[in-house]
C-alpha cells in the first residue's frame, strides 16, 4: 500500500536537488522519488549543492543532508539563503533531537525530516512545498 500511495503524486516538470554524500542514501531517495516523475539532481557536498543550485534555474526544492564533506548542509543553506530566500530547503538528518530541529529551522531550512527516512512522511513533506510553486 505504501508504494502505491507514492504513485499518486505526480511532480513531472519539477526538479529536486538532493544534497547527500552517501551514495546508498541518494539511491534510496532516487528510488522513492522516482515514482513521482520528478527530475533529480545530486550534489555530494555543500559546495556542489550551491554550484548546482546557481547553475540550474529550474530547481523547485532542495533536500539537504546536514553532514556532508567540505561544507555541511547548514553552512550551504546559509550561503544559499544569502542570495535566494524563496527556494524551499528541507533538512535530512540522522539527529532526531529537538535541539537539532530548532537549529536547522533557525539556519534557514523550511522543514526537517529524520533518517531513517519514512517514505510517506517524506513524500507528504515535499508535496506540501511543491504544490505552492
Amino acid at each position: 500500500m505504501e508504494n502505491s500511495t507514492i504513485g499518486f503524486f505526480n511532480w513531472e516538470g519539477k526538479t529536486i536537488l538532493i544534497g547527500e554524500d552517501e551514495l546508498v542514501n541518494f539511491r534510496l531517495l532516487e528510488m522513492i522519488l522516482g515514482k513521482t516523475k520528478v527530475k533529480l539532481l545530486h550534489g555530494k557536498t555543500g559546495l556542489e549543492v550551491i554550484e548546482l543550485f546557481k547553475n540550474n534555474s529550474d530547481i523547485s526544492l532542495i533536500l539537504m543532508d546536514i553532514k556532508m564533506p567540505d561544507m555541511d548542509g547548514m553552512e550551504a543553506t546559509k550561503i544559499i539563503r544569502a542570495f535566494n530566500t524563496e527556494i524551499p530547503i528541507l533538512a535530512q538528518t540522522a539527529f532526531a533531537i529537538e535541539d537539532e530541529r530548532k537549529k536547522c529551522l533557525s539556519s534557514g531550512f523550511n522543514g526537517y525530516i529524520t533518517k531513517p527516512i519514512n517514505r510517506i512522511e517524506l513524500i507528504n513533506l515535499i508535496d506540501s512545498y511543491l504544490v505552492k510553486k
